[in-house]
């Protein structure tokens, strides 16, 4: 077995799309910061390869086997002295053989001078030991799923805007205070993806990204600010349809406050994978980036 790095271009970030979708059906598979096996016409997990092998070349790895061909990926970044995991999957046919130990391997030493570390982890019993094994706390998460009802939310208790590119700054301050560490490039993907809101006045700040799927990433300065972003974007979603809310930890009863109130239901989902740091709050991480 042979670890490559991945190239920013489109055969790579397919035959990354093609590990993943192999790995997630498989019942020993390793994912991480995805939430659900990727859709063929999804651009999402083409653009975030591309963007982090071009920002985070050290940090993003191809595992080719001599028969079989490629087995496995990782995609990780390093923002400001934090690590972010965003993608560890192994094929079925090289699961129990090292391959996702030596690909962790090889992303942790992109991260060895950061002093935190974020993964958003599934319930897969062996990505959560290689995660442990990696020295990071196993932080139990939830997830709201369901359709919202508007009709039970409050409306927003202040002014929530519309955000652009001109609110970089805002955002990179919350997260220095949030996750330790700015998300900076990785904005120009978000925002290219989904819909951005923001709170800025006197009482704080923050922002939050959504689509009609659901809730991307949220981060604020408060609680009640970051309680008024989830209420405006639940409030966005399409009539009807499904949307989930995922990785939340214990800390996040604000967050699921405002889930069972708009008609969601809570349930188990995985781990939020720490080191260095404790749980953000209020923050809901992202599934692309961390």
């Amino acid at each position: 077995m042979i670890l490559r790095p991945v190239r920013d271009d489109d055969a790579d970030a397919g035959l990354v799309r093609e590990i993943t979708a192999a790995a997630f059906a498989a019942p020993h598979a390793l994912p991480a910061g995805s939430a659900a096996p990727p859709r063929p016409a999804d651009a999402r997990e083409l653009d975030r390869t591309r963007h982090l092998a071009r920002t985070d070349p050290g940090g993003c790895w191809i595992a080719e086997d001599e028969t079989a061909g490629p087995v496995g990926a990782v995609l990780s970044s390093r923002r400001e002295g934090t690590w972010g995991l965003s993608l560890l999957v192994v094929t079925p046919g090289a699961q129990g053989k090292g391959v996702g130990k030596a690909l962790m391997a090889r992303a942790l030493v992109h991260g060895r001078a950061c002093l935190r570390g974020v993964i958003c982890g599934s319930r897969n019993p062996v990505a959560a030991r290689t995660y442990r094994r990696a020295g990071f706390t196993l932080h139990p998460a939830m997830r709201l799923t369901g359709v919202v009802d508007p009709s039970r939310l409050p409306p927003p208790d202040g002014a929530v805007h519309e955000g652009t590119e001109r609110h970089r700054d805002l955002m990179d301050s919350v997260d220095r205070r949030s996750r330790g560490g700015a998300r900076g490039p990785d904005h120009e993907q978000l925002l290219r993806h989904f819909r951005l809101l923001v709170v800025d006045d006197l009482a704080g700040s923050g922002y939050c990204y959504a689509d009609d799927r659901g809730v991307q990433a949220l981060a604020a300065t408060s609680r009640r600010l970051a309680t008024r972003l989830l209420t405006a974007a639940l409030l966005t979603m399409p009539e009807g349809r499904p949307v989930r809310v995922t990785e939340l930890t214990a800390e996040q009863e604000w967050a699921v406050d405002v889930g069972l109130a708009a008609g969601l239901e809570v349930s188990t989902a995985g781990y939020l994978c720490l080191r260095g740091m404790r749980p953000p709050n209020p923050f809901i991480p992202s599934r692309l980036f961390a």
